[in-house]
């Protein structure tokens, strides 16, 4: 009786990588969801009036992950579709994971 209760109670070790493997897969499923949002893409890059402003708003968007702060890597300007856009490499300054946020500068649109 005493071995049957054993093999039913599932081993600490297979617990934590079952728990793992769910928090790698929510961290892919959050970095895809990223993606989709402006400045995650090319495809969708957060719009500027002023290239000045960039590495301020990539430092102010948090981690899609963990909420935590980037740190600016490298900046930038690239043509993708024939379309000059700004690139910038950041990390999380918490979970340390890599990202590129993905910028427009559309200059001044109001009138003088």
């Amino acid at each position: 009786m005493l071995i049957a209760e054993m093999a039913k109670a599932p081993r600490s070790r297979t617990g934590k990588r079952a728990q793992e493997r769910q928090l790698r897969k929510l961290a892919r499923l959050k970095q895809e969801l990223a993606a989709l949002e402006p400045g995650g893409s090319p495809d969708r890059p957060l719009v500027v009036e002023v290239s000045s402003v960039i590495e301020g708003r990539a430092r102010a968007t948090p981690c899609p992950l963990c909420a935590g702060s980037l740190r600016i890597e490298q900046h930038r300007a690239e043509v993708v579709d024939g379309k000059s856009l700004r690139q910038v490499e950041v990390t999380c300054l918490q979970c340390g994971i890599p990202r590129t946020l993905w910028f427009r500068i559309v200059g001044n649109a109001r009138s003088s």
